[in-house]
């Protein structure tokens, strides 16, 4: 799970959990977040799963070329971004760097590291986009989803992409 210990990666993590996996690997840039999280799912899940973390940038390829090829993951839960609108208007270098080009990054790897699933975590604001953080995520997408159809083409019988639209996350 990228961005494993922000609001939403947090409870795809807290999820999944139920599903009888094998191992979680959370990566996240900010320590903090992710820190808290895993001492929660060490105590509840502690024989049950492995759970590794792994402090890295989405923005940085050769780093997580690393990460894919010691994990090869099964599934890949994409929930890393600059979400919060002010800040991103801004800071627009920062919005187009992480959430383009990181999910580039992401998208990229998963492909060659054969992920069976490639799950995108998107926002609200990137239908009809009015602010660059809205529209970062929006071209974010069409990168998804255009790989996706050009594997498709290309009969490509390893990776699918997701695509999900999340609203405001208070809680």
């Amino acid at each position: 799970i990228t961005g494993g210990g922000g609001s939403i990666g947090s409870e795809i993590a807290r999820s999944i959990l139920n599903f009888n996996i094998k191992r979680l690997v959370l990566l996240d840039n900010y320590e903090n977040g992710v820190y808290e999280l895993i001492y929660e799912l060490r105590r509840k899940y502690s024989d049950d799963v492995v759970i590794d973390v792994e402090i890295a940038s989405i923005r940085d390829k050769q780093r997580l070329e690393k990460i894919f090829f010691a994990y090869k993951p099964d599934i890949v839960f994409h929930a890393a971004a600059h979400k919060h609108v002010p800040l991103m208007e801004d800071n627009p270098y920062e919005a187009i760097n992480t959430n383009v080009f990181g999910t580039q990054n992401i998208a990229n790897l998963s492909v060659k590291f054969k992920v069976n699933k490639f799950v995108f975590v998107s926002t609200d604001k990137a239908v009809n986009p009015s602010n660059i953080m809205g529209a970062s995520k929006r071209i974010a997408e069409i990168y998804v989803q255009s790989l996706d159809a050009k594997l498709q083409l290309e009969s490509y019988s390893h990776t699918r992409f997701v695509t999900t639209r999340f609203g405001n996350v208070l809680g």
